[in-house]
C-alpha cells in the first residue's frame, strides 16, 4: 500500500522560504518519478516540479529559478526548497508519485501573506 506524507506547509511572509517533504512508505520507490502539483483557491491542479530517477528535473516557468526539488531514495523522501515566497505562491501543494497508476498525498496547505 503506498502512502505518501507531506509536511513543511505553513504559513509566510512574502520573500520568506520554506521546504515541504513528502516520505513515501510502502517499498523503494528510487525508479519512480515523484513530483509537487499544486492547487490556488478556484484553479486546476498544476504541476510544479517533477523528479527522475536520475536526478533530471522539471520546473514549471512560473517557478524556475525560485524552487527546488530534490529527492533522497535511501528515505523516500522528495523535497520542495521554496525561496522567495511570493502570494501567488498560496495553494494546497500535493506530493506525486508516478507508478502504473498515480499516487497523491494529502496536500499540505502554503499561504504566503504579510
Amino acid at each position: 500500500q503506498v502512502q505518501l506524507v507531506e509536511s513543511g506547509g505553513g504559513l509566510v511572509q512574502p520573500g520568506g522560504s520554506l521546504r515541504l517533504s513528502c516520505v513515501a512508505s510502502g517499498s523503494s520507490y528510487r525508479i519512480y518519478i515523484m513530483g509537487w502539483y499544486r492547487q490556488a483557491p478556484g484553479k486546476q491542479r498544476e504541476l510544479v516540479a517533477t523528479i527522475t530517477p536520475g536526478d533530471i528535473k522539471n520546473y514549471v516557468d512560473s517557478v524556475k529559478g525560485q524552487f527546488t526539488i530534490t529527492r533522497d531514495n535511501g528515505k523516500n523522501t522528495v523535497y520542495l526548497q521554496m525561496n522567495s515566497l511570493k502570494p501567488e505562491n498560496t495553494a494546497v501543494y500535493y506530493c506525486n508519485l508516478r507508478m502504473t497508476n498515480d499516487y497523491w498525498g494529502q496536500g499540505t496547505q502554503v499561504t504566503v501573506s504579510s
